[in-house]
């Protein structure tokens, strides 16, 4: 039975391309192969689910006909039986006939090899996901960080191609010098021609006569690499940052996408919300009354608040242009709330001073 994308990412058929989004990168991110209990079946499962959800085109068909036909699998239209002979047909006896020892056949195989089969697809490395922890202040305004990862890369001595500096090429044996591989496969609907990639050649007709000896020719091994990842402006605890290219690579095909998650370390006195940065600041009763100046530490250093006479509890102060970068210049403010302490016990010279505010309707 075809898998049900939606079913496999956990959402309804009127998510929205965001939704799709989320949803995926939670899954990338709990059953990524490389990671501890990670999931290679479901991981594939989902991207696979990923590119076809999120791909308008490709989404459409799928809700029409349960299949894709635009990603060069297909001809572009649906597959109706009643296109062989005018009627249709009773899987039912070819089963029966099966059983007898009659028949052979595989459906997987007739329509993969009627719509260009798997061979037609592009070949993708591995996705692979990482976390990092950032300072509060980073992700406030923002940092590059640098990560070295351990995946299989394209050679650097022959650039990819798995050949010996100087080596000749030569005519691909397997394919002919063609690059394509003819297959004919018999079916209960008769005999059908399909076309992959080669796979020695990776679609090219020609091959290296020597091999690379850093790779044995495959064009890609395993090294460390280091990764310049730009940390944007405001980012929130949680969020993805995509870098496509930057996973596994693969022989004649295109790498994969780096997915990395970040973790924000909370302030001890600021908070984010959307541009503003919000904290609370503890003032002393008479201050509050009278008024007065309190030095307060921010991202951007110290500055000095003036506390207006008469302020309230719970009243915000808003400092202008000191909050989160919006971009260009321009930032949100920090918001000041105002905690009013109260004395738990009083002197006899402030009980009497507090006495004749009494007396003044204070």
């Amino acid at each position: 039975m075809k898998e049900d994308y939606y079913k496999i990412l956990g959402i309804n058929k009127s998510a929205s391309k965001d939704d799709v989004k989320k949803a995926f990168h939670k899954m990338a991110h709990k059953y990524h192969p490389d990671k501890k209990g990670g999931d290679e079946a479901l991981f594939k499962k989902a991207s696979e689910a990923y590119t076809v959800l999120s791909d308008d085109k490709k989404r459409s068909e799928y809700d029409s006909y349960g299949r894709v036909f635009s990603d060069g699998s297909g001809g572009g239209q649906g597959f109706d039986f009643n296109d062989f002979g005018g009627q249709g047909f009773d899987f039912s006896q070819f089963a029966q006939q099966a059983q007898g020892g009659n028949v052979e056949f595989d459906l997987g195989d007739l329509f993969g090899g009627m719509f260009g089969g798997r061979g037609a697809r592009t070949k993708r490395g591995n996705d692979i996901s990482v976390d990092i922890e950032l300072p509060f202040k980073d992700a406030i305004f923002g940092v590059n960080r640098k990560i070295s990862l351990t995946k299989n890369s394209v050679c650097e001595d022959c650039d990819g191609s798995g050949a010996k500096a100087g080596s000749e090429m030569v005519s691909c044996s397997i394919c002919n010098g063609k690059g394509q591989i003819h297959e004919t496969k018999r079916s209960i609907l008769g005999t059908f021609s399909t076309v992959k990639t080669c796979d020695t050649c990776n679609g090219k007709g020609r091959v290296a006569k020597d091999k690379c000896k850093s790779c044995a020719g495959y064009g890609i091994n395993k090294k460390q690499s280091e990764i310049s990842i730009n940390i944007p402006s405001g980012i929130n605890n949680g969020e993805m940052i995509r870098l496509a290219g930057a996973g596994e690579a693969i022989s004649g095909g295109m790498s994969g996408d780096l997915y990395i998650k970040v973790h924000v370390t909370p302030d001890k006195n600021f908070r984010k919300e959307g541009f503003n940065l919000v904290t609370d600041l503890n003032i002393k009763l008479t201050d509050a009354l009278l008024g007065a100046e309190y030095n307060l530490d921010t991202l951007d250093g110290k500055l000095k608040l003036q506390i207006p006479a008469g302020v309230t509890i719970g009243e915000v102060l808003r400092i202008k242009g000191r909050g989160v970068p919006t971009g260009g210049t321009k930032r949100g403010d920090i918001l000041v709330k105002l905690n009013i302490q109260l004395p738990t016990k009083l002197n006899r010279k402030a009980s009497k001073l507090v006495s004749e505010l009494r007396k003044e309707g204070v």
